[in-house]
């Protein structure tokens, strides 16, 4: 199946050849080598990016640099009013740009469209927060003296992207910085280029209309070969928040942390469910589903694991194979599709390589693993969600697989539930499915989940932006978006003033001259 979106590209502005520098309303010819997207769909050539080279890093460094001075010191609430701006303008394009994250990227048309309305509501949000960049106060144990903390911007804020979330990752760090008075340089995932680029053309006219300095939005489109170290190493860089994996995170962490920089570190999950018997089966059900087949299992917070009671195993897992041999499976635009195709052929081989280990570990497949050809597959990136009957100890559940792969695992008490739910190097997502409020209280408790979301009668998959989004143990310790994840993006300040006519020290302390 082939769908013609040069309707949506035109409108977005993307070419058949695109740029990939840009400093907010300014394109810059670049002189990397060119990256070629190609749909997962259909494997139909979309656009080529010329690649910014670590040169041009350098002249973008510098042109936000000077942006950062003068964007600072305006007022907080009139950085929300270019933002309220950004979110109209989205709103606009909301179809379109959807569309081309499914296209691109691979996600099924309803969540290319939710991911545009993630960017939608986090620029709401900041508005919001552009009003509520709150200090406190406190008392003084020196007479006549005032103590009071204050956050101020920090600088040039580095956002890496993922491919999974081509845009909204994007608008989390994003629209929370322009509020706090930081500039941003994107360093996008080099297989969605082409949303890059169509956001930063979106985005254009709000920060001419409102002649924001040239070098407060920037755009450099680069893989690791054009721009690889150098970002993390640049201590021009105070802050940088790094999407991605365990493995390169942990290096992300280590190249910021050893010139004392902050990171905001969003890496692997490998999220469970427990499913108790005082769930709601169905309920549970459609959440297992939509957790572990939504993006193709290419989620952070994909349902990896469910935890299941032994006196309901046999009975969920006949509920969940039959779901499984009847999901749609095809082309990210077919309004019919509910599982689109992995982002390359190298992630299917990962797939397949995954369900190997499964197998040579002792682990049953249940239901199925294939990769489809033939007629509307021939891309090469499609295949079937699979469920593998496992146990946790297993290498390979140890590890995140950026696939489809949902493994069932049996439980007989909630005490051996939860441990086998916190058993894992990662922490990011989890759930419960109970009406058993002594369950879910005991789920949600110090001795419960010990991941940075926990929900109940809700899946893993899906968070919404008002809270803080981010994970425990190796998913890094960051947090994005909602709650007070805006501090990340300041440095903290504590004031003292006196306003006597003496200079009293603290703690008592005499030193007469």
């Amino acid at each position: 199946m082939k769908i013609d979106i040069s309707k949506e590209l035109k409108e977005l502005g993307i070419e058949q050849v695109n740029n990939g520098v840009c400093t907010g309303t300014v394109w810059k010819k670049t002189a990397g080598s060119p990256v070629e997207s190609f749909s997962p769909s259909d494997g139909e050539l979309i656009a080529s990016v010329t690649q910014a080279t670590a040169a041009d890093y350098r002249e973008v460094v510098k042109t936000a640099q000077e942006a950062f001075n003068v964007w600072r010191m305006i007022p907080a609430p009139k950085r929300g009013e270019v933002v309220r701006q950004i979110g109209l303008e989205l709103r606009k394009y909301k179809e379109p740009l959807g569309k081309l994250v499914s296209y691109e990227m691979g996600k099924i048309y309803q969540e290319g469209l939710g991911e545009v309305q993630e960017m939608i509501d986090i620029c709401d949000f900041a508005v919001g927060q552009s009003r509520q960049l709150y200090g406190s106060t406190m008392h003084s144990e020196r007479e006549k003296h005032r103590m009071y903390d204050q956050y101020h911007p920090l600088g040039i804020v580095g956002v890496v992207s993922a491919f999974n979330f081509p845009v909204a990752v994007w608008a989390w760090n994003a629209m929370i910085a322009l509020v706090a008075g930081d500039v941003v340089i994107w360093k996008p995932s080099s297989k969605v280029f082409l949303c890059a680029v169509a956001v930063h053309k979106i985005v254009a006219n709000v920060l001419k209309e409102n002649n924001v300095p040239e070098g407060v939005l920037n755009l450099v489109a680069a893989g690791s070969r054009e721009l690889g170290d150098e970002f993390f190493s640049d201590k021009n860089l105070p802050l940088v928040s790094f999407t991605g994996s365990t493995k390169i995170g942990k290096k992300v962490g280590r190249l910021v942390g050893e010139r004392l920089g902050k990171s905001i570190l969003e890496l692997g999950g490998n999220n469970a469910i427990i499913i108790t018997p005082e769930a709601d089966l169905e309920m549970a059900l459609r959440a297992v589903v939509f957790g572990a087949v939504g993006t193709c299992g290419q989620r952070c917070t994909s349902t990896r694991r469910i935890i299941v009671h032994d006196s309901i195993f046999e009975d969920f897992k006949k509920r969940l194979i039959n779901t499984y041999k009847n999901l749609p499976i095809g082309h990210a635009l077919d309004q019919k599709t509910l599982v689109g195709p992995l982002v390359d052929k190298w992630a299917v081989e990962t797939y397949q390589a995954a369900i190997e280990k499964v197998k040579e570990e002792g682990g049953k497949i249940m239901v199925g693993g294939e990769m489809l050809s033939g007629e509307g597959y021939e891309s090469g990136c499609f295949v079937t969600p699979c469920i593998a009957e496992v146990e946790n100890h297993f290498e390979i559940v140890q590890n995140e697989t950026f696939a489809p792969l949902l493994y069932m695992i049996r439980y007989s008490d909630l005490e051996e539930a939860i441990r086998i739910h916190n058993d894992v190097p990662q922490g990011l997502s989890s759930a419960i499915f109970s009406r058993n409020m002594l369950e879910t209280e005991k789920f949600l408790s110090h001795e419960g989940s010990d991941c940075g979301i926990a929900n109940v009668n809700i899946g893993t998959s899906g968070a919404e932006i008002g809270g803080a989004f981010g994970g425990e143990k190796e998913t890094g310790g960051g947090r994005e978006s909602g709650s007070d994840a805006w501090k990340a993006y300041m440095r903290r300040q504590t004031n003292t003033i006196n306003f006597s006519a003496d200079l009293p020290l603290a703690q008592g302390i005499e030193f007469t001259l």
